[in-house]
């Protein structure tokens, strides 16, 4: 009895922490303040440091809640996007979900490597960790605040905040192994990353196409369409995975398919889908809330504070403005899209896989990539829409 009481604990304690981040948004709403940083506080203030004093340290069912959370939210935001807005922004997009990431990888790297006395490999694992913008961020501040920015700047940021976070995940799970296994070469990782993206592509597109077909074809009962379409699009991620290539490009790729073919029960789909997508986003950033250590913090806050300056000031508006020089957007639009670079919870999510793998500075990669994570929902989150 004693062990179903526990289960019993376990799914009230849940249910209150979810609903206390739920309530919460109306505060946050009504001061302005990031949604996502409210429900980062309170998985703090739950934590074992705080008032809650829950003892949680389970990195793999954050690391599986993470996952599903994140695939559920590319595939929302894929889903949202027309493809003929975003056609014409398909090359700055692109380049910043690549040469982006890694320029802001590369250049926050030096910073990282003095300011926390780390190897190069280690430093540049910091730069890949915290250098994707985070698409939960963006779309949601964006939607939320009901920001109506030029056509094409919306669309490069969404384009970019879609798509930069597989090769955000694959520059981690690189740097990870070359840490923990010690071998490896540029060339097998150029290789790695040119199988990853083209197969993650190829199951997106297939994946999508065949959910279209099978909605369009089978007469599901009323009601079923939505959850069918949700469990099909983390079935692609799942499968894509499995043979290592880019679920989370796949499960991109698959919403934007889905979401520009016509398909039954569209508008029944997209509400379902938001609902799911928030209760993901809440669970995720509790959970990595709860992770989370105060007193761990203090050791490293002020080289993540000067890290996070550099992220946002420098290393950020430097690729954006490299990235988009052969494309026709004003200084006024590169400036906005510099600042709109949020982190969120992808950098914290990036920065527990040292932690389940057993790296010896684990705990200092997931503390700096929390404190940047709040500084920049706080700096550039609170500030959006006057930037805007």
């Amino acid at each position: 009895m004693a062990s179903l009481d526990s289960v019993s604990i376990a799914i009230l304690l849940g249910a209150v922490l979810v609903m206390a981040g739920i309530l919460s948004s109306l505060l946050a709403l009504r001061f302005g303040a990031p949604l996502l940083l409210v429900f980062l506080l309170i998985g703090v203030m739950a934590g074992d440091s705080g008032p809650g004093q829950l003892q949680f340290d389970d990195l793999r069912t954050t690391y599986l809640v993470g996952s599903v959370a994140l695939a559920l939210i590319l595939f929302d935001g894929g889903l949202r996007t027309r493809f003929q807005n975003i056609s014409a922004v398909i090359a700055p997009s692109m380049l910043l979900a690549t040469v982006g990431v890694l320029l802001t990888a590369l250049i926050t790297a030096p910073v990282a490597r003095y300011a926390l006395d780390l190897n190069w490999t280690e430093a540049l694992l910091v730069g890949a960790v915290v250098a994707s913008t985070d698409a939960a961020a963006v779309f949601l501040l964006v939607h939320a605040q009901g920001l109506r920015l030029r056509p094409r700047v919306g669309a490069t940021l969404e384009a970019e905040s879609g798509t930069n976070d597989p090769f955000a995940v694959f520059l981690t799970l690189m740097l990870v192994e070359l840490i923990s296994v010690g071998n490896g070469s540029f060339a097998h990782v150029a290789v790695e990353l040119g199988r990853e993206a083209v197969l993650g592509a190829v199951a997106g597109i297939a994946g999508g196409r065949l959910v279209v077909l099978a909605l369009n074809r089978v007469a599901l009962p009323q009601g079923l369409h939505a959850p069918f379409v949700l469990t099909a699009a983390l079935v692609v991620f799942g499968a894509t995975q499995i043979v290592h290539a880019s679920g989370f490009l796949a499960v991109y790729l698959a919403g934007i398919i889905i979401g520009n073919r016509p398909t039954r029960a569209h508008n029944a789909l997209v509400t379902f889908l938001d609902a799911a997508t928030w209760l993901a986003q809440i669970v995720m950033f509790v959970l990595l809330g709860l992770l989370a250590s105060p007193q761990r913090l203090v050791g490293s806050i002020g080289p993540a504070v000067f890290i996070a300056l550099v992220l946002m000031l420098v290393a950020r508006p430097v690729a954006v403005f490299l990235c988009l020089a052969p494309f026709r957007f004003n200084w006024r639009e590169k400036i906005f899209i510099a600042w709109t670079g949020l982190r969120g919870a992808v950098a914290i999510f990036l920065a527990s896989i040292p932690m389940m793998v057993g790296l010896s500075k684990a705990y200092l990669y997931f503390d700096v990539a929390f404190v940047i994570v709040v500084i920049s929902l706080l700096l550039q989150g609170w500030t959006l829409a006057a930037a805007a």
